[in-house]
């Protein structure tokens, strides 16, 4: 927050998701996916799009015992972030997220994959 009161969100620049020319942070995508009751871990990614350049795509690791729909993250999603940062995909697993040696989330490993199909 700077002087004047105004709020800046930072995220690291590769993982900002550019679709449709709108800069879209991974970072506060994943803080509203992760106050959902379900979710235990999350990673916000982009994935290529022809249209859109990249889409925003979310892989969601679910709580033991809970479940949720990809409807149902969506809803979640718009009732607190604009529709365009909205995820257009989702992978719901419920195996932990790859993680690096000081428990960083290795989203590069999940894009390889997601890239790849």
């Amino acid at each position: 927050m700077d002087d004047e009161g105004f709020l800046f969100v930072a995220d690291r620049i590769k993982d900002m998701i550019i679709s449709g020319g709108e800069n879209i942070y991974s970072a506060e995508v994943e803080k509203v996916l992760s106050m959902h009751p379900a979710v235990s871990q999350c990673a916000v990614i982009g994935v290529p799009d022809e249209h859109w350049g990249e889409r925003v795509h979310a892989v969601i690791v679910i709580k033991p015992g809970a479940f949720a729909t990809p409807a149902e993250l969506d809803a979640h999603c718009r009732a607190h972030i604009a529709g365009y940062k909205v995820p257009r995909g989702y992978d719901i697993r419920t195996e932990p997220l790859p993680l690096s040696g000081i428990g960083k989330i290795l989203k590069n490993r999940l894009r390889d994959v997601l890239w790849d199909k």
